[in-house]
């Protein structure tokens, strides 16, 4: 039920706002690859779904208590296919697979999510005393949700503060 809500009803609203015409997109807002319509919105719609469903069984039972990951190598092996992965997802938007856009796009996209997962490693290090590689996933992971708007727009420099800043 709630999927089918958020793709009958929620995406399509968001899409057409900023990519078909809607007031967002004659306010001159810009998300070349889906960004806001698919991250902000999905993020929004799982923060819902936590408040709805409540905090994991333990995560509260004496003060806040850490529930790790069971499989770090795992949890890794996903960031780098999701890494890959978003090449198609913000590449893929230019519809064609040549040209400087196509190039360009790959640049920023990769410097962001390795800037993210330096950018967590380094915060990581300095509050814990010691690198986290979960963090550096979740760093990686954010750099390339951080790009995923301007991708097309920004010069390589600034996809690296990006992936910074998110990581």
């Amino acid at each position: 039920v709630y999927a089918l809500f958020l793709t009958a009803f929620i995406y399509p609203v968001i899409g057409h706002w900023i990519w078909g015409g809607g007031w967002l997109q004659e306010l001159g807002f810009l998300d070349f690859a889906g960004s806001t319509v698919v991250h902000t919105v999905g993020g929004v719609a799982a923060l819902v779904g936590a408040i709805v469903v409540g905090p994991r069984i333990g995560k509260y039972d004496e003060g806040i208590n850490v529930i790790p990951g069971h499989s770090i190598p795992l949890a890794i092996a996903g960031v780098f296919i999701l890494w890959f992965g978003w090449f198609g997802f913000n590449a893929g938007s230019t519809m064609a697979a040549v040209g400087v856009d196509f190039a360009t796009i790959i640049v920023t996209t990769n410097l962001a999510a390795a800037a993210g997962a330096v950018g967590a490693l380094a915060l990581s290090w300095w509050v814990q005393g010691k690198p986290d590689v979960g963090m550096v996933g979740n760093g990686a992971l954010a750099g390339l949700v951080g790009i995923t708007a301007p991708c097309a727009f920004v010069d390589a420099w600034a996809s690296v503060v990006i992936g910074l800043v998110a990581g």
